[in-house]
């Protein structure tokens, strides 16, 4: 009771600001760059849903798309190592509220903005963090806006999207859907994958392309129509088409990406750097599901909710640290978290982040429980309790 207590008030406390949250998550980002990515990182950026739909309590909840669709908007970059796809740590989010923007970047409230518009200030923001490696900013199809890739690329900033096989790029100076071109290509097979639980072979091809098409203008004139497309400069990019195919060879998933990377690092690379995109989506369920429970907190206000989120996110970060972790001595921490967790695990999988979320929760109680108890005292609880069970079980 005293702990829930004192969480409350931390959390309601208006001296604890986000940024200050977010500075552990910042230092854990640059020592976790520094020592487990190569040349590069992949910042990993995407938008979940938090439904708080019976949450009544919680006054500055947002209603999305429906009635019963009630909650609040989580905006996460991971970064991830571009040398083996392990997740580092989440250092800036965002949460959106009814009274606006909550950022770990950020005091205050900031403006609500489109989603794109506000990616590319959070983008902005972390490229100038000095975070030690050059980034990669990789995003699902929602960031395949010309204007947006024109305005990331002017700085310099590399990018890795995701983009619809409608678009239209030139290719030998002529002008082709992207499906076209990439039914032009030839395929290499790259590497062994999962897919769905089981394994697969992903194939991959690329060529340069040019995309010249106008940005479409984000506002609507008098009549409700848009105005004509927004010109930009030619931008020059990789068409990386990958396909993952079973060994009949069936297509089980296929990408087309745009990126500006230089040609120094692979198409094949590129393609498992996206690959790795589905980290954040482990993130989400972590908050969500396999440790956190996010959408089942009771704090009252998306505030509160925010701070705690920061702290989870920390706690994240540390399960991801033991996973990447080397040695005897960090295999043994990951047996001993996994058995205080009591789960089942796979003997070609024998710890996930989830399971040594579990296990540190139980492990902090107990260390806790001994700060107040002596080991005798508790080996007397323990065999009494085994004894209660026995008249139980006779």
């Amino acid at each position: 009771m005293a702990d829930t207590q004192a969480l409350w008030r931390f959390l309601n406390n208006p001296r604890v600001k986000p940024v200050d949250l977010s500075g552990p998550l910042l230092a854990m980002a640059r020592e976790g760059l520094a020592r487990d990515c190569k040349d590069y990182a992949l910042a990993v950026h995407d938008w979940s849903r938090l439904n708080f739909r019976t949450h009544d309590s919680k006054q500055d909840r947002v209603r999305m798309t429906h009635q019963l669709d009630v909650g609040y908007e989580l905006q996460s970059t991971v970064l991830v190592s571009d040398r083996d796809g392990s997740p580092i740590c989440a250092p800036v989010q965002n949460l959106r509220t009814a009274q606006g923007l909550l950022s770990s970047r950020s005091d205050g409230l900031l403006p609500m903005k489109p989603h794109l518009d506000e990616l590319s200030d959070r983008l902005a923001w972390l490229e100038q963090q000095a975070l030690g490696r050059p980034l990669v900013h990789v995003v699902d199809r929602e960031a395949d806006s010309i204007g947006h890739l024109r305005q990331w690329s002017e700085p310099g900033h590399l990018w890795l999207i995701r983009v619809k096989a409608g678009g239209r790029v030139k290719r030998q100076n002529k002008a082709f859907k992207l499906s076209v071109v990439a039914a032009q290509l030839p395929f290499e097979q790259a590497r062994a994958v999962q897919h769905q639980g089981g394994m697969a072979m992903q194939w991959n091809a690329s060529t340069a392309v040019v995309l010249t098409r106008p940005a479409k203008p984000a506002a609507l004139n008098a009549q409700g129509k848009r105005v004509a497309g927004v010109k930009g400069v030619p931008l020059h990019a990789r068409l990386v088409l990958s396909q993952v195919r079973d060994d009949a060879g069936n297509v089980l998933a296929q990408w087309y990406l745009l990126s500006n990377v230089p040609e120094t690092v692979s198409a094949a690379t590129l393609a498992l750097w996206y690959y790795w995109r589905w980290r954040i989506e482990s993130y989400f369920k972590l908050l969500k599901q396999a440790g956190q429970q996010v959408e089942h907190w009771e704090q009252e206000s998306g505030q509160a909710i925010f701070k705690r989120l920061l702290i989870a996110s920390q706690a994240c970060a540390l399960a991801w640290r033991l996973m990447r972790a080397q040695g005897e001595s960090a295999q043994c921490t990951r047996a001993f978290l996994t058995r205080l967790a009591a789960r089942q695990m796979k003997r070609a999988r024998p710890a996930t982040a989830s399971a040594l979320l579990a296990g540190m929760y139980i492990l902090f109680a107990i260390n806790e429980a001994l700060e107040h108890y002596s080991p005798e005292e508790i080996a007397q609880f323990a065999r009494q309790a085994r004894g209660m069970g026995g008249a139980i079980a006779n």
